[in-house]
């Protein structure tokens, strides 16, 4: 699913806990606590509190005894986390796939309440192929590849059609060419399975978890490998798991449109700021002619490609829509594109660390599940799509193409669910609106794990535990203490969440001496699907 975004090395793992390391047997006995070889963070001005090693993990799962990769992990210990009341560890991933968690433990340990993070060892990893990992997946020279202004990702015809198709499969041509001998072991399942080796390597019984976006899908397929491993479970942003991989983007298309209507609408209610009109179609025309004088004239870096990804950022949040309507009005009432092209340099342009993003980001989901060969079947499909909601139609099937030319094929997923009932309870948050992952598979996951209970937020925002809403983060606070969830032991029918928390306040547009490019400071979003 489509991103917007965006190292440490630490001590070896000895190598017998590497031959160890079993391939999922619930019932093995846990290596010695601090096994890993905890260290300082080279090169990092974090605090002393923050720790980072390595930990040896086998290439193939199946073959524990055969080639091992390392993974990237760092902790940031809590004062009572395995005194008396302690909590043990709790494991964080911020999405993708393809993201790093490294920067995520960080920001947890500081934004949990102080006596809730001081009952846990937050634990941070770069899942494998990720930055600090090794090996790290590069495919292509990023400064070439994506290169600003790239051809507009809306083809005008048959001859730009072609040629995007043929940038899509030599992208994966590259990918297989580089990694013949990694890409057939990046799977979700995989990712799932070296997080029970962290868990293995940290000693521990059991583990908790909070992931958001993909992390999602990564800790539903976890607890379903190993439900007698997990201790807590919060799954914020939640991926539908019937929707991997081809489904779920076209799902996310109609629903970034609809988000994108609503930032349109949200300016036009602000037209005496903005002067682009007072009403959504209004304003819609507006960015329209935005676009199209783009691809005519691009703006430095910003063609009409790259206009598409700036303003995909405000489908994962609000926060941006101020400094963005500020960007789209300079350029589209007075000519001045220092916003947007401040924005492409923040949020788009493609540096190293996008790039192997990108690159796990495929291996990932094109090894995951199966994907259509036949380039018809996905021309048909976006074009169904982008008759009804085109402002992410074209943009997210180039983001997805190399998948079809993918040097391995596509497996079988996970079923993920938990029939038998072995989970303890679990914690789903999602925004009611969110774009990334729509609600629909919050519902879904639900219904796969009996313990499972759903808080809404009612706004539309993607990755909500830890920002901006008191309510949630009482909900999460009070879960990570006790494991208490919404609602209890009953489950509410249907559609009805088990408890819900209000939309935060909309944004309001920036003072007037605010809106130059010098104050286009878009917050980073976690890193989305």
């Amino acid at each position: 699913m489509r991103r917007v975004l965006g190292v440490v090395v630490g001590m070896a793992v000895p190598i017998a806990l590497v031959a160890g390391l079993t391939t999922g047997a619930r019932g093995a006995v846990a290596a010695p606590r601090d096994a890993v070889t905890w260290g300082s963070c080279p090169g990092s001005k974090s605090a002393a509190t923050v720790e980072c090693a390595t930990v040896k993990v086998p290439l193939d799962p199946a073959k524990p005894n055969g080639p091992a990769i390392s993974l990237a992990v760092n902790r940031i210990k809590g004062s009572a986390s395995h005194d008396q009341n302690g909590l043990g560890v709790l494991l964080v991933n911020p999405g993708g796939p393809g993201a790093s968690g490294v920067t995520l433990a960080r920001y947890v340990a500081a934004a949990l309440p102080k006596d809730v993070a001081a009952r846990y060892d937050v634990i941070g990893f770069d899942p494998r192929g990720v930055g600090g990992s090794e090996p790290a997946l590069s495919c292509v020279d990023p400064k070439r590849h994506f290169a600003a202004p790239r051809a507009d990702q809306v083809p005008k015809d048959d001859v730009a059609a072609a040629a995007l198709v043929a940038r899509a499969k030599a992208y994966a041509d590259a990918c297989g060419a580089r990694w013949s001998w990694l890409l057939p072991h990046l799977t979700t399942e995989n990712s799932a399975r070296d997080m029970d080796a962290i868990r293995q390597a940290l000693g521990e019984q059991k583990i908790s978890y909070l992931g958001y976006s993909y992390g999602t899908y990564l800790g539903s397929v976890y607890a379903t490998l190993f439900p007698n491993r997990v201790r807590r479970l919060v799954l914020d942003s939640v991926v539908d798991p019937e929707g991997v991989w081809y489904d779920a983007n076209i799902a996310q298309d109609y629903a970034f449109d609809r988000r994108h209507r609503e930032f349109l609408a949200w300016v036009a209610r602000h037209n005496d700021d903005y002067h682009l009109g007072r009403t959504q179609p209004e304003v819609s025309a507006a960015y329209a002619a935005m676009r199209e004088r783009l691809a005519a004239r691009p703006a430095g870096p910003v063609g009409p490609s790259e206009l598409d990804d700036i303003f995909t950022v405000g489908g994962y949040t609000d926060i941006v829509w101020p400094q963005l309507a500020a960007a789209f009005a300079a350029y589209a009432k007075r000519g001045q594109p220092d916003g947007l092209v401040t924005a492409y340099r923040q949020h788009v342009d493609h540096d190293a660390a996008a790039e192997n993003n990108y690159a796990v980001y495929l291996a990932v989901q094109c090894r995951d599940a199966e994907w259509p060969r036949d380039w018809a079947r996905w021309t048909a499909d976006t074009a169904k799509v982008n008759a009804r909601a085109p402002f992410m139609a074209w943009p997210n099937a180039w983001y997805n193409a190399p998948c079809a030319f993918w040097p391995e094929k596509g497996g079988e997923p996970v079923h993920v669910g938990d029939a038998a009932g072995h989970l303890p309870p679990i914690l789903l948050v999602q925004s009611h609106r969110d774009a990334a992952t729509p609600y629909a598979g919050a519902l879904r996951v639900r219904s796969r794990f009996p313990s499972a209970r759903l808080l809404q937020e009612g706004g539309g925002n993607h990755g909500v535990s830890l920002g901006g809403s008191p309510c949630v983060n009482r909900y999460l606070a009070a879960y990570l203490r006790d494991g208490s969830v919404p609602g209890g032991a009953q489950r509410q029918p249907g559609r009805r969440a088990d408890a819900t928390c209000a939309a935060g306040p909309e944004p309001r547009p920036l003072p007037p001496a605010e809106r130059g490019a010098g104050h286009l400071r878009l917050t980073k979003v976690i890193a989305g699907q």
